[in-house]
């Protein structure tokens, strides 16, 4: 046999048309029907999903620095347990009002 280097087999998507893969899931009843639709496989679909999702500074790791990151850890349990209290005092007014 012959040493020929095997030629990339896989497939390359810009920009747009993950873009586009994104609105139809999202416009989808379900990622894997948009997924099959566009003839990709459902977890690419699902990584393109979650990364989008991810903000910015987390999509840095370990480029952020630490004293960013710590704050960036206080703010976001913060953001929790703010929600958490709001749905308690949701859920307390509409006792009351019963």
């Amino acid at each position: 046999m012959k040493d020929t280097p095997k030629p990339d087999q896989r497939r390359k998507y810009d920009a747009d048309f993950r873009a586009e893969a994104l609105r139809l899931a999202e416009q989808s009843r379900s990622t894997q029907a948009a997924a099959r639709a566009l003839n990709i496989d459902p977890k690419r679909l699902y990584q393109w999903q979650k990364a989008a999702q991810t903000p910015a500074a987390a999509a840095l790791g370990p480029a952020l620095d630490p004293a960013t990151a710590a704050e960036l850890r206080q703010l976001r349990a913060l953001a929790r347990r703010q929600a958490q209290e709001l749905e308690i005092l949701k859920k307390a007014i509409a006792s009351c009002l019963l």
